[in-house]
């Protein structure tokens, strides 16, 4: 019934193309125009899309839509969907709005509990699926959200903490269960969130495969506004170790809240929230590989050199200097956090694909995200398809009782998301019999 469910809507919003499944024994349907923007009603896992910039509708502010999710308690018999031969587990319950999550090289996991100012720490020490150990490993931070063990490898010597005002440092070993000493501060950021009316306020940072470059996201403090308090946002910086030599790697990023460095290739990607109030499909959020020194649009121009009524005729010798991003997502879907595939549990096909995290739209009439996406790449280039990998968090009435925030790959090569409406984290293992 959902499989006709899913190509009548294809049908009826056109835009179809047969593909192989990641399987391999199917075809599948990728959705493409009108039928791709869809909403929470057509996810399920394994729908793929491919959106491109020349499906993309006019801009229409009065076609903004203030459709914030109404929040309730996992209603009974609800579970998350995965695909065939996956199976999904509360990995852990009783968080504080737990935002990224990072897996230590011992195995341990680290969860930033962003509203607490703190970080939980979960072992899960024989292997079952389940730690045995949840505690707090660190207190008294601001807003913490992005978290790095550096240097990076099998015996890193601190953990860094990207506060929404400063990234941190405190020392760690291996096993550590709890913070010693005062963090370090090492490099200072305009600060965000309701409290200081400083906007966006998630901080993440991510260190290059060999250490000698950290990179540090910081977002907007307005919606498309452009003056002085902007000079220094919607910004990817680089420092070095220890904050030293910061400038500036790519610009023009509204909110570039998930970073990632792709485990072959050794280049940046970055899950960005895009800009609201156009319409229920613009601006499309986005994943993409960032390009050194590149300039994405914000806040004058989106999606390649479109500009953005909000500002005509501005700056106009950036206009063929915008890139266009690698994977376009549904608008709206506020793509958050950002991994990629390392471990072996999955099958082959999933070896370094990227997954991203959805947190679900506000903007819109009709809900979209709260999933979590499969961002196929091949050699080190995404296909620009993405596929739904975790869904059913959305009711059929539109009630939505999880928002996926983070997401990392546990020691065993499953996949932990964690969910900052359900105060939990799932796991989802594969469970078939061959690797394929």
């Amino acid at each position: 019934m959902k499989r006709f469910f899913t190509l009548l809507v294809m049908l009826v919003g056109g835009g179809v193309g047969a593909v192989v499944a990641q399987d391999g024994k199917a075809a599948a349907e990728v959705l493409t125009g009108k039928a791709a923007m869809g909403d929470w009603t057509t996810d399920a896992p394994g729908v793929r899309r491919h959106l491109r910039v020349g499906d993309l509708p006019e801009p229409n502010e009065k076609e903004s839509a203030k459709n914030r999710p109404k929040e309730v308690k996992r209603p009974e018999g609800a579970w998350p969907k995965a695909p065939e031969h996956f199976t999904v587990s509360q990995y852990a319950t009783g968080l504080k709005k737990p935002r990224v999550i990072v897996t230590a090289p011992n195995g341990d996991v680290l969860v930033a509990e962003s509203k607490a100012g703190q970080i939980s720490l979960l072992r899960d020490a024989d292997g079952d699926g389940k730690p045995e150990l949840q505690t707090v490993f660190a207190t008294g931070l601001n807003q913490p959200f992005g978290l790095a063990f550096y240097p990076p490898g099998p015996e890193p010597t601190h953990l860094y903490i990207g506060n929404t005002d400063a990234v941190v440092r405190l020392p760690y070993r291996n096993g550590q269960t709890k913070a010693e000493g005062e963090p370090d501060k090492l490099v200072e950021l305009s600060a965000g969130g309701q409290l200081t009316g400083g906007g966006h306020w998630t901080r993440d940072i991510v260190f290059s495969k060999d250490g000698k470059k950290l990179f540090i996201a910081i977002g907007s403090k307005s919606n498309v506004d452009w003056n002085k308090e902007e000079e220094d946002r919607a910004r990817i910086f680089e420092t070095g170790p220890v904050g030293q030599d910061k400038r500036v790697y790519a610009w023009g990023i509204r909110n570039p809240v998930g970073l990632a460095i792709h485990p072959a290739t050794g280049e940046l990607w970055a899950s960005v929230n895009e800009r609201d109030e156009l319409g229920d499909n613009l601006v499309p959020d986005y994943v993409t590989k960032v390009k050194e020194g590149g300039f994405y649009g914000w806040p004058w121009y989106y999606m390649g050199g479109h500009q953005d009524p909000r500002h005509p005729g501005a700056r106009p010798e950036l206009k063929d200097k915008v890139l266009t991003p690698d994977v376009i997502l549904q608008a709206h879907s506020a793509s958050l956090d950002m991994t990629f595939y390392d471990g072996e549990q999955f099958p082959e096909v999933y070896r370094h694909d990227g997954f991203a995290a959805e947190h679900g739209s506000w903007n819109r009439s009709r809900r979209t995200g709260y999933k979590v996406v499969q961002i196929p790449v091949k050699e080190g280039k995404a296909t620009g398809e993405y596929v739904d990998f975790l869904t059913g968090f959305v009711t059929p009435e539109g009630d939505v009782w999880g928002r996926p925030v983070g997401v990392t790959v546990a020691k065993d090569g499953a996949l932990l998301v964690s969910d900052d409406t359900g105060d939990c984290v799932w796991r989802v293992a594969y469970e078939g019999t061959g690797k394929r």
